[in-house]
């Protein structure tokens, strides 16, 4: 007989072996510790990303009274207030008919 190839059953999932990919990480970097600090930071709830806010700032003091007037339950509109174009259009038709009040 020629050449005959044992057929060999594959292996079961769970025992393929995962290969790491990509380069192995030194653990005593710089980057390496500043990743596992900001890791502990999060997992305590310490972490926070962003600018740090300056205390007496204008938009601190804006916002400290925009919260006062939120804790008093003054109702806060946001944008520029509506401007009421009906009463302008009205306003020019009159002035075309010569109908303006003295």
């Amino acid at each position: 007989m020629k050449n005959k190839k044992e057929i060999t059953p594959p292996a079961p999932a769970n025992a393929v072996e995962a290969k790491k990919k990509g380069r192995p990480s030194n653990a005593g970097s710089k980057r390496q510790l500043i990743l596992t600090a900001r890791a502990a930071a999060k997992a305590a709830g310490t972490f926070k990303k962003g600018r740090p806010s300056v205390v007496g700032s204008k938009r601190q003091v804006t916002l400290a009274a925009r919260a006062e007037k939120i804790a008093a339950g003054i109702v806060i509109k946001k944008g520029r207030p509506k401007v009421i174009i009906e009463s302008i259009v009205n306003d020019l038709v009159t002035l075309e008919r010569g109908e303006v009040k003295q």
